[in-house]
């Protein structure tokens, strides 16, 4: 549960194939695991537009991003 005015950043394993556009969008935020999936490394590491554009860009709309109820990607 994230607190207020904190985003809360999911990833659909099942959905995502691993291109990558999330960790190139917010370096440092995602990566890859051992199986090519997305994981969420530090939700903190680079500025909300570039999190929210990672999330945008994801080609199979694997992450979703939320902040105060409000679904932002």
């Amino acid at each position: 549960m994230a607190l207020p005015g904190e985003m809360k950043i999911e990833i659909d394993r099942e959905l995502c194939m691993g291109s990558g556009n999330c960790s190139f969008w917010a370096e440092g935020v995602f990566d890859l695991d051992d199986d090519g999936i997305a994981v969420v490394l530090d939700p903190t590491a680079a500025p909300e537009d570039k999190i929210i554009l990672a999330g945008q860009g994801c080609p199979t709309q694997a992450i979703s991003i939320t902040k105060d109820g409000e679904k932002l990607a």
